[in-house]
């Protein structure tokens, strides 16, 4: 009995040290295990060459031995090479030859000889084809420098910016200009007015009042060096002179040289680019327009674009025939009869002839045609227009028929609504947003726009110094106006504005409501070149153009017809899509042009950006001289 129990306690024992034995060996291995397990990563990151992945890394730490294993690809290898890329077409726009230093390709010269004659049709608009366009750059003639600043510019200008003669010879006598050294001196004298316009527009206001800011916008056709609305300017009437590019070589030049607005125009078969009711005053001194020739076409051109109640002013023949008939080289027979039909036609179109003194004479239209209709029972022609859209005129045809005013309930009431003096007239609400004639544009809308404009023109002149800096640009061009906000925000400085309103944009023809607020324009597709020579303008605006014609014609061909006409030195601001300008800013590099992008004054988050650029200086070589031989 003894004796099993204490086999049995042997027993117990044993079992005892032989769970603690295992107990103590696991244990044991458990450490030896974790210590393996750690030690690698206490040696600290190992750098491997070439490596791109965390797992290769991992596997070249192994301190013991080596691992053979494939690199796993994931790149499909079931598809076709990617194309080649295309290589990017670089732009090049080399100088042209100095000999388009004064080329305006609407109204070139040699073209101009396969046209008709016959009512000066030669003369007018007739624009390259897209493969003749000239893929090059005009240059300044050598030795070109910066305009003097206005007012400065209305007597002066320098020579070596347009080097012509001609007008100093032909015109001696007249005083139209004269040069001196290295400059034009511009006296101000005209055929017409020998002492000086100053005097000339003194005379005019002694019979009709220039001072009370009813009369606003005016049209010098056939207008010379522009004298008549260099001075017209210091009394706060704006005037858009025109003449052809003819014998009189760089008539419009000088004038745009000086400061004043210009373009390139001639009475012929379309009409002017103009929307109806538009000046407040028409003026043709020795203007050589053959009034009373084609059944009156031009006076009905003139009476299209006149506004109710505006004037037609006319000196030089056949006005005061009974004191100049022998130096103007006609019989007196011939002038007495040439005034006659004059005045027959002046009165078939309505108008009313309120003064002649001297050599001026002055018409009125009639503020509505109710009178007019009644008339036409006396006067056949010229009837009524019936289907022609008023304010349609770009390469309009035009008729021997007499453009209808709006109607009016009343004989005092002004046909399509009274016009504020000026200067309220220019923020006032226009008649033509009024009436509801522009679809879409209310009274809300009109004020909303001028005061969006404000702002942007006040973001410009913080990030564009230059045009903050008052004189520093003097001739400026919008190419998209709209309702003319970008103008009318510039009204206090020493500039004005020319407002394209683009022909595409006809489902909105805003053109008549910027000349109601007593601003200048005209229509114009820029996918041709604008009537102006080149250099003509100081600083371009251009809101949208390029997404506007994005399907018409090519960027470049725009881009280059902008730097025709901008002088060295100029400005620019071109508003669009971030895209759009990304696309340009490529081409202006190789333009000579100096561009950065900013964001919209709204912030960065506009997809709407503003490019910022200028004109670097570049002129022609100087020519080689002339060895004897």
């Amino acid at each position: 009995m003894a004796a099993t129990r204490f086999l049995s306690h042997i027993t117990i024992f044993n079992s005892t040290n032989s769970n603690l034995y295992s107990i103590t060996i696991l244990a044991i291995l458990c450490t030896i295990f974790y210590l393996i397990g750690i030690w690698p990563h206490s040696l600290g990151p190992i750098p491997i060459p070439n490596s791109s992945s965390s797992v290769s890394g991992f596997l070249f730490s192994a301190p013991c031995y080596s691992l053979h294993t494939t690199q796993l690809d994931f790149m499909p290898h079931h598809l076709p090479h990617d194309p080649t890329p295309a290589t990017t077409r670089v732009p090049h726009f080399p100088p042209c030859n100095i000999s388009f230093s004064e080329y305006t390709p609407c109204e070139d010269a040699r073209r101009s000889l396969k046209f008709d004659r016959d009512m000066l049709i030669y003369r007018q608009r007739h624009c390259p084809e897209r493969n003749e366009l000239l893929k090059c750059r005009i240059p300044a003639p050598y030795g070109y420098k910066v305009p003097f600043r206005w007012p400065e510019s209305r007597e002066f200008a320098w020579f070596a910016n347009v080097p012509h003669k001609e007008l100093t010879v032909e015109k001696k006598a007249q005083n139209w200009v004269k040069v001196e050294g290295e400059k034009f001196i511009f006296p101000g004298g005209g055929t017409m007015f020998p002492r000086g316009a100053d005097a000339y527009i003194d005379d005019i206001d002694k019979l009709i009042n220039l001072k009370d800011g009813s009369i606003r916008t005016a049209i010098d056709t056939g207008c010379g060096v522009a004298s008549w609305g260099a001075y017209l300017l210091s009394r706060n009437i704006i005037a858009m002179s025109f003449a052809p590019r003819d014998t009189h070589e760089a008539q419009v030049q000088f004038a745009l040289e000086r400061g004043v607005p210009a373009l390139i125009g001639v009475l012929a078969s379309i009409r002017l680019p103009y929307p109806s009711r538009a000046f407040d005053m028409a003026h043709c001194s020795r203007c050589l327009i053959p009034w009373d020739n084609y059944d009156g076409i031009y006076l009905i051109e003139v009476d299209r674009i006149l506004r109710p109640g505006g004037y037609w002013i006319l000196s030089g023949p056949p006005i005061n025939w009974e004191n100049h008939w022998k130096g103007w080289n006609r019989t007196a027979d011939d002038l007495k009869a040439e005034q006659s039909r004059i005045e027959t036609l002046a009165k078939s179109l309505c108008w009313k002839k309120i003064v002649q003194k001297g050599d001026i004479a002055i018409w009125q239209k009639p503020t509505n045609h109710i009178h007019c209709k009644a008339t036409r029972k006396v006067f056949k022609q010229p009837r009524f227009c019936q289907t022609q859209n008023p304010d349609m005129a770009w390469y309009t045809k035009l008729e021997k028929c007499l453009t209808p005013l709006p109607q009016v309930s009343e004989i005092k009431e002004i046909a399509g609504g009274q016009l504020p003096k000026w200067p309220q007239r220019l923020n006032a609400i226009p008649p033509r947003i009024r009436s509801g004639s522009l679809t879409g544009v209310t009274g809300n809308n009109f004020v909303e726009n001028t005061e969006l404009w404000k702002e942007r023109v006040a973001y410009y002149k913080k990030i564009d110094y230059k045009l903050a800096q008052t004189g520093r640009y003097r001739n400026l061009l919008d190419m998209n106006a709209y309702l003319g906000g970008f103008a009318a925000a510039l009204v206090d400085d020493p500039v004005w504005v020319m407002n394209a309103v683009p022909v595409e944009a006809d489902q909105l023809n805003t053109l008549g409501v910027i000349y109601e607020r007593g601003l200048i324009g005209t229509y114009q597709n820029w996918c041709e070149a604008m009537s102006t020579y080149p250099r003509t303008y100081d600083f371009i605006h251009a809101d949208t153009i390029f997404s506007l014609y994005k399907d018409s014609c090519d960027t470049e061909d725009i881009l280059l017809e902008m730097d025709r006409v901008l002088r060295p030195e100029g400005g620019v601001i071109i508003r669009d899509d971030v895209d759009v300008l990304l696309k340009i800013k490529k081409i202006i590099d190789v333009m000579q042009w100096e561009g950065r992008i900013a964001d919209h004054e709204k912030g960065p988050h506009e997809r709407e950006k503003i490019l910022f650029a200028v004109k670097q200086y570049w002129t022609a070589p100087p020519l080689a001289p002339k060895h004897d031989q």
